[in-house]
């Protein structure tokens, strides 16, 4: 499956952004051969403890699929609806992330809940931060887990400039064995509009 993803995250305020989420394509081959578009979804991150160059972060986020794709889903599948809680810390030059997601499946008009929890650590050398991950899903509707490790480099050039690449590997059967990646995140200058 290969597909492309936009994300575009608009700060209305220190402790609230929206979100919007699009994959304009996406191409599904093998039992199924499929290229169409990827889906489109709304949303918003709040920031419930710390913010700005804070040690610790506590947030939560919400995210409704708003349009869906008719390209078949993979493993862990495309949410209704998602619920985040997402917890960063800093410690001995270290950066960690522990996620709670809770999503909403729908097959057939059927909705069951899906469960997910990930811990990355990442550690910047100069320009350059490596990251490790381990992430586990649960797939309701084949009642078995999805598990998974994700190693990624991403450099800097600039402070609002960011280019990453990295691959994760499938440690189940009923996860995607092998995943490779690259994606850039620019944040703007300036603000949008004055207080």
């Amino acid at each position: 499956m290969a597909n492309i993803n936009e994300v575009v995250k608009l700060s209305v305020h220190p402790r609230l952004e929206f979100i919007l989420e699009v994959n304009p394509v996406a191409s599904a081959t093998g039992e199924i051969n499929d290229t169409d578009f990827g889906g489109l979804s709304l949303g918003f991150q709040s920031v419930l403890l710390g913010t700005g160059d804070a040690n610790t972060n506590l947030a939560i986020s919400y995210l409704h699929q708003a349009i869906s794709s008719p390209v078949p889903d993979t493993d862990i599948g495309t949410p209704t609806n998602s619920g985040l809680v997402l917890f960063s810390t800093n410690a001995a030059n270290f950066h960690f992330d522990l996620n709670g997601i809770f999503n909403q499946q729908t097959m057939d008009k059927e909705s069951r809940t899906q469960y997910g929890q990930t811990l990355s650590i990442s550690h910047p050398v100069w320009k350059l931060t490596g990251q490790a991950e381990i992430w586990h899903f649960t797939q309701p509707f084949l009642h078995k887990d999805a598990v998974g490790l994700l190693w990624a480099v991403s450099y800097s050039p600039r402070k609002n400039l960011v280019f990453d690449v990295g691959f994760e590997h499938g440690l189940t059967s009923s996860s995607t064995q092998w995943e490779e990646f690259f994606g850039c995140t620019y944040l703007l200058p300036r603000k949008l509009w004055k207080r």
